[in-house]
């Protein structure tokens, strides 16, 4: 009898946890290393997701587990107006690695980083009016809710006040397309800016957004809609905040998405990725923007801003990268991840597109490939045989996509280990629609 099957666990699970989303795995963690996680029976599982996209340099890295362990022993929180060296060494490191965005506020989680960007944008501006994508994640709390579109938005009563919302370029489906079908991104930016400004009430104060919309279904913001849309905002005295809570740190093939670009923001949030696992997060700005908000007045802390012991891991995740050539290996291994599902692309019909950068990327499901037809459950069954045989993924599954898979191994992940996850995949691929693949 498997050891996951515990009849007193599933019981006390049953009884006295809230169902807060995702149904739960029919199986008992009990331990994780590198890129995988291991069952109540010893079995190991392939991490193509870094936990909550989170884990970016594996599971129990055995430098996080030595910064912990030392930083635990010293100091790990302190009330709010006091300072340690780990929380100043973070946001230099930060400052540095981002040009321009030199001041910089710790955080615990991606919702709590946006609220304070967006908090920060409204009274610097004086305006209320938030802009995000369609398909946009940003947090299940106030203003960063009130601008995810992509899920959850209804039950729970009005969103902020002045949240607006624009497509995402999606090339895969364009809304607007050029003669040869291609997306024509420049004319539905412009379509939707005009609409926007026809909603406003002369008060609009940022745009958010993700630079590849991981819960929309791995969007990526083409070359150049990024300078477009920070002219749209310019033009507009809106700040750009760019939510890098998945994109950031390495994951993309850039330390960060926006660098590809060359196209600054007015405000960056980062979170999952900075602290590897454990909870951190930042909010960077313009120094100008930071004193034009501590001469209003800007009020933003919680129980554990500035802690010391999320800042050390925060230090660590830099060096690690920096050490380790995290960043070229993100493109390196990347490229080599897109191969393969490309692969799978020219093998399964029922594989509609491959898209995204680096170490971020999606694959699409249809049940048609001409038609684009959603394919929301085949990808579920997909998804379940491949967790049968030992490979854990993500599955998005919006109005109007197919089942997109999001597809984020750890920047440590070996070629070894991405040959596996493909290997997996192409093999729960061919059992769910009885075709091996050409």
């Amino acid at each position: 009898m498997s050891l996951n099957s515990d009849a007193a666990f599933w019981a006390s699970a049953d009884k006295h946890l809230t169902r807060y989303g995702p149904s739960f795995e029919s199986l008992i963690v009990e331990s994780a290393e590198g890129s995988f996680v291991h069952d109540a029976d010893g079995r190991r599982i392939l991490d193509f997701t870094s936990g909550q996209m989170s884990a970016v340099l594996g599971h129990t890295h055995p430098d996080i587990v030595a910064t912990v362990d030392r930083q635990m022993r010293r100091v790990a929180h302190l009330f709010s107006g006091m300072l340690s060296r780990p929380v100043v060494e973070l946001a230099e490191r930060l400052a540095a690695l981002a040009p321009g965005l030199e001041r910089v506020q710790l955080l615990t989680t991606g919702a709590e980083s946006n609220e304070a960007a967006i908090r920060m944008a409204k009274l610097v501006t004086g305006g209320h009016e938030i802009v995000a994508f369609a398909q946009s994640w940003h947090g299940m709390t106030g203003a960063a809710a009130s601008a995810t579109y992509s899920a959850g938005r209804k039950g729970y009563g009005p969103a902020s006040a002045g949240s607006f919302v624009i497509p995402a370029p999606n090339s895969y489906r364009p809304r607007f397309a050029h003669a040869d079908g291609s997306l024509d991104w420049q004319r539905e930016l412009d379509d939707a800016f005009e609409l926007v400004d026809r909603q406003s009430t002369g008060n609009l104060a940022a745009f958010i957004a993700e630079p590849i919309l991981s819960s929309g279904g791995i969007l990526e913001l083409p070359p150049g809609y990024l300078a477009a849309l920070k002219r749209k905002c310019e033009e507009r005295g809106m700040l750009l905040i760019l939510d890098e809570a998945q994109t950031g740190v390495g994951r993309t093939g850039d330390m960060f998405a926006y660098q590809r670009d060359g196209v600054t923001p007015d405000i960056m949030t980062l979170s999952k990725t900075l602290g590897a696992g454990l909870p951190l997060a930042a909010v960077l700005t313009r120094p100008e923007i930071e004193q034009a908000a501590f001469e209003r007045g800007f009020l933003f802390y919680t129980t554990h801003v500035s802690d010391p012991l999320p800042a050390a891991v925060g230090v660590t995740v830099l060096d690690v990268v920096a050490r380790d050539g995290l960043v070229e290996q993100a493109r390196r291994r990347g490229a080599q991840l897109e191969a393969g599902l490309r692969s799978l692309q020219q093998r399964f019909e029922c594989v509609g597109d491959v898209r995204g950068r680096g170490l971020l990327l999606g694959l699409e499901i249809v049940t048609d490939r001409h038609s684009r037809a959603p394919g929301y459950e085949l990808g579920a069954e997909i998804m379940d045989e491949a967790m049968r045989r030992g490979l854990s993924m993500n599955i998005v599954k919006l109005p109007g996509m197919g089942g997109v898979f999001r597809i984020a191994p750890p920047l440590t992940v070996s070629d070894e280990e991405i040959d596996l996850g493909i290997e997996i995949m192409s093999k729960a691929i061919g059992a769910v629609t009885g075709n091996a693949g050409a």
